[in-house]
């Protein structure tokens, strides 16, 4: 195998007919055929060979629909690969023309551990592949010990913490053979953007909630909460990440990272970036001013960092193809990307990866639509989310190193 695909797709709400996932909402049969149909053309259109779901309510949903897409996929072959009885198409001349199907591949699933009555559903994740997987996927929801974030006061006494014992979302980590790895894949669905209410003991609703007496400092304490719990659950993945690379396995994450303007959580999963030269930057426990990090020590640091950052998809796309943006989300007439594939520095040979290279970066993003334009209303059907796809040629393209 010298070639891979890999992609990231929230499906919006993926859920069987006459469910009640949130409150007063579900499909009926005839929308959620529309949708499974609209779900399963968008499959084809990728075939991918690994595929990263979000939003997921039931894994029995999500395996209907790509047997629907199998069956949409082999009816499209029978039409345009060419034959001695069909005349030749320009089709044919694609690289990629054959629909590879899904029929063989293993599909994990990880439900949420908060998923509850109709009404009060929570979805999860799954990953669909096509080289299966090596062992059995691992699933991060209810942490094994709380993790306490301390604060300190900024006049430098007991700030608090903050704790999170269990994740809004699961993140689901598998490990995958491409090329000649094992590649660890992680697909995650982090906090939304949607403020965090307190509703007090006794009452209905939390009185935030009530728009009728809008409360817009008690609704931005609730988008504070919610971007702290997002941040927190990004340092949760990033300490799963790290530890996967000090134990020498390359890594993807995909996933909605639901973070774009300010893509806080982007940079923690990520990791920091390093400055070029830390011999010009006073060590910690400097005494003097011209007390440095030697050259010797720049050298370690800058490794220390590299071998554990992760590189945008994205980004290097943007690079490469002197796009100026690439945008997945639609919302109240703002375009942002909050779908993410995060690739370790083993698929990117300018940071010394040997691997693989990302040749392509697609994004599939037409359908996008929000109710702030009167000829694009809100549409429940579709999702709300553009797919994006990495194109990975592996180490036989390069040269042949590992």
């Amino acid at each position: 195998m010298t070639r891979a695909t890999v992609a990231s797709f929230n499906v919006k709400n993926l859920i069987g007919a006459e469910q009640e996932y949130y409150t007063f909402q579900s499909y009926t049969t005839e929308e959620h055929a529309w949708k499974a149909a609209w779900l399963a053309d968008q499959i084809v259109t990728l075939d991918a060979d690994v595929v990263g779901f979000q939003e997921i309510f039931e894994e029995a949903a999500l395996r209907a629909v790509i047997r629907e897409a199998d069956e949409i996929g082999e009816e499209n072959n029978e039409d345009v690969i060419p034959d001695r009885s069909k005349r030749y198409r320009k089709k044919a001349i694609f690289r990629k023309l054959k629909y590879a199907g899904y029929r063989d591949a293993a599909l994990a699933f990880a439900p949420n551990a908060n998923d509850g009555a109709p009404g009060q559903r929570r979805p999860g994740v799954a990953i669909l592949s096509r080289f299966g997987f090596e062992g059995t996927p691992d699933i991060i929801q209810d942490l094994p010990e709380p993790l306490d974030i301390p604060f300190q006061d900024m006049g430098g006494g007991d700030g608090g913490h903050y704790r999170v014992s269990r994740l809004s979302r699961p993140i689901l980590k598998a490990r995958v053979p491409m090329g000649r790895e094992v590649v660890t894949v992680f697909n995650t669905h982090l906090k939304t953007k949607l403020g965090e209410f307190v509703r007090p003991e006794g009452a209905e609703f939390a009185p935030e909630s009530d728009l009728a007496n809008y409360d817009a400092v008690g609704r931005a304490l609730g988008a504070a909460r919610a971007a702290l719990r997002r941040m927190a659950e990004a340092w949760v993945l990033r300490r799963e990440i790290v530890a996967e690379l000090k134990a020498g396995h390359p890594v993807i994450v995909m996933g909605d990272f639901n973070d774009g303007e300010h893509a806080v959580s982007s940079e923690i999963i990520a990791g920091e970036k390093p400055f070029k030269n830390y011999s010009w930057m006073l060590r910690h426990n400097a005494k003097a001013s011209n007390d440095r990090y030697s050259k010797d020590e720049n050298e370690t640091i800058q490794e220390a960092i590299s071998a554990v950052r992760l590189h945008s998809a994205e980004k290097l796309f943007v690079k490469k193809s002197l796009r100026d943006m690439v945008y997945t989300s639609a919302f109240g007439g703002v375009y942002e990307s909050i779908d993410q594939i995060y690739l370790s520095r083993h698929f990117v040979p300018d940071a010394g990866g040997t691997l693989a290279e990302m040749e392509y970066f697609s994004v599939l993003n037409d359908h996008l639509t929000d109710g702030s334009h009167e000829d694009a209303p809100y549409n429940k059907l579709a999702s709300d989310h553009g797919q994006i796809m990495v194109h990975l040629a592996f180490a036989d393209r390069l040269g042949g190193q590992r």
